[in-house]
């Protein structure tokens, strides 16, 4: 990474929604405009009040964060500046670049946190420890 990312490089992104008399439909692609492609994803779900997730950075992967059902806080840290960022409608995102610290908190009861990934699992991009991330983004 040339430069390290910063919680305003943290962007909110509206995918739309595609109305019917049935409900609604949010579409998410490889290949448009979103910001990577998709490698994995996964979800978050049962998660007891006041508990938090996440709580790590990584060092290749961007993630993009939906609400699918509920809503929860996305608490963001470059090191320099702290962000938080309010989710609760299926049809918005939050991307989070490589090299900031997230963490999920304030998860409202049956909230569904879904997890759009641009690497598939690799357990030496996270850093899981904060003073490790400190000297990461300070390298």
């Amino acid at each position: 990474m040339e430069s390290k990312a910063s919680v305003f490089d943290c962007s909110v992104i509206d995918l739309g929604k595609i109305n019917f008399a049935e409900g609604n439909l949010t579409v998410v692609e490889n290949d448009s405009s979103f910001p990577f492609n998709i490698k994995r994803v996964f979800y978050l779900y049962d998660i007891a009040g006041g508990e938090s997730r996440g709580a790590h950075a990584h060092r290749e992967c961007h993630q993009f964060l939906i609400a699918a059902s509920g809503s929860f806080e996305v608490s963001l840290d470059d090191g320099k500046f702290k962000r938080q960022v309010f989710l609760n409608r299926p049809d918005i995102g939050l991307h989070i670049p490589p090299g900031v610290w997230a963490s999920e908190i304030n998860f409202s009861s049956g909230a569904i946190c879904l997890v759009l990934a641009s690497h598939s699992f690799n357990e030496k991009d996270y850093i899981r420890n904060y003073q490790d991330f400190l000297n990461y983004i300070n390298e």
